[in-house]
C-alpha cells in the first residue's frame, strides 16, 4: 500500500473508482483543477509516493527532481510511447519510477463522431452537400493513416457503410489484408482518397507540404489524434482550397486562429469522453494500481 497518493488534477474516474483509491493508499489527495507549471506540479506531489494525472497536465523532469519519494505514476490517459507521453518517462525510468498508462477506452465515441460528421457533410444536413447533392458513404474512397485500435475501428465502421478502405501504417497488416483493406504508400493513399482520417499518436507529424500537394483539392481530412498531424503552414495553405478539415478538439487542430476558418469544423469537445469511456478508464486505472501493488 502507498503511503500517500495524489491526483494532481481531475482524472475523470467514476465515483466508485475514486472511493476505491483509498484501498491503495493510507492518504489520498484529489486536486480539482489543473496545475499551472512545474513548480505547482511539484508542490502538489510534495512527499507523495504515488501520483495520478490525466492528459491535461505534464510531469516533467523539473517537477520530479523536487519529489524524491515518488515511485509510481499512473497516467489516467493513453500511453503509447515515451515521445507522446505527458510524463518524462525516460527520467522516471532512470529514477526507478514505474509509469503506467491506459489504452483503448474512448475509441468508440471517436468512431461515432467521424461517422456522424461525415454523414452530415455528405448528405448536406444543415450545410451544403459536399458533392452538391446528397451522397452515401457507399463507394467512398477512404484512407486511414495509422491503423491502430481507433484507426482500425474507424476503418471497420466506414467499410460497414460501403466505403473502399486503404491505409498507411508502419507495415502492412495481415488482419487488414484479410478484410480487403489495401496498404498503400502515404503519397499514393493521399492522392487516391476522397476522405482521409489521421489516427496517429500524439506529436506524430506526417503531413508536410509535399504530402498536401499529393492530397490535392476537394478533399476531406479528419484528425482524431491529440495533436496536429501536419505542419501548420502547409496545412493552412491546403485549407485555402476547396477542402474541409474536421477535428473534435483544439489540441487536434493546433492553431486557435484556425477555429473560425470557413473550412475548419472543430467542435472543441473530446468525443472520446463519454459515460462508457469513463467506466472503461476507471477500470483500467484501478487494474494498473492493483498490478503494481501485487
Amino acid at each position: 500500500m502507498f503511503r500517500k497518493l495524489v491526483a494532481i488534477e481531475p482524472v475523470s474516474l467514476i465515483a466508485s473508482a475514486e472511493k476505491a483509491l483509498s484501498t491503495f493508499a493510507q492518504e489520498v489527495v484529489m486536486y480539482p483543477d489543473i496545475p499551472a507549471d512545474d513548480n505547482e506540479v511539484a508542490a502538489r506531489i510534495a512527499d507523495a509516493d504515488a501520483v495520478l494525472l490525466s492528459y491535461t497536465s505534464r510531469i516533467n523532469r523539473a517537477a520530479l527532481e523536487q519529489c524524491p519519494n515518488v515511485k509510481y505514476i499512473g497516467m489516467c490517459c493513453s500511453l503509447y510511447s515515451p515521445e507522446s507521453a505527458n510524463v518524462d518517462i525516460r527520467y522516471a525510468n532512470e529514477r526507478g519510477i514505474t509509469v503506467t498508462g491506459i489504452r483503448d477506452y474512448g475509441d468508440e465515441g471517436v468512431v461515432e463522431y467521424v461517422i456522424s460528421e461525415l454523414v452530415r457533410c455528405l448528405h448536406g444536413f444543415e450545410q451544403p452537400a459536399w458533392d452538391g447533392m446528397a451522397r452515401e458513404i457507399t463507394g467512398l474512397k477512404a484512407g486511414i493513416i495509422g491503423l491502430g485500435k481507433s484507426g482500425g475501428m474507424i476503418a471497420d465502421a466506414l467499410r460497414f457503410f460501403g466505403a473502399e478502405i486503404t491505409y498507411f501504417a508502419r507495415s502492412e497488416k495481415e488482419e487488414a489484408r484479410n478484410k480487403g483493406y489495401r496498404f498503400l504508400p502515404l503519397n499514393e493513399l493521399l492522392a487516391e482518397s476522397e476522405v482521409v482520417c489521421c489516427c496517429l499518436n500524439k506529436n506524430t507529424v506526417l503531413l508536410h507540404e509535399a504530402e498536401f500537394n499529393h492530397f490535392g483539392n476537394k478533399k476531406i481530412l479528419f484528425n482524431t489524434g491529440l495533436s496536429p498531424a501536419w505542419d501548420e503552414p502547409a496545412f493552412t495553405q491546403w485549407l485555402e482550397g476547396d477542402n474541409l478539415c474536421f477535428c473534435d478538439t483544439l489540441g487536434a487542430l493546433g492553431a486557435p486562429q484556425l477555429l473560425h476558418h470557413p473550412h475548419v469544423r472543430c467542435m472543441q469537445v473530446s468525443t472520446g469522453r463519454t459515460r462508457q469511456a469513463f467506466d472503461r478508464l476507471s477500470e483500467k486505472v484501478l487494474h494498473n494500481l492493483s498490478e503494481y501493488n501485487g
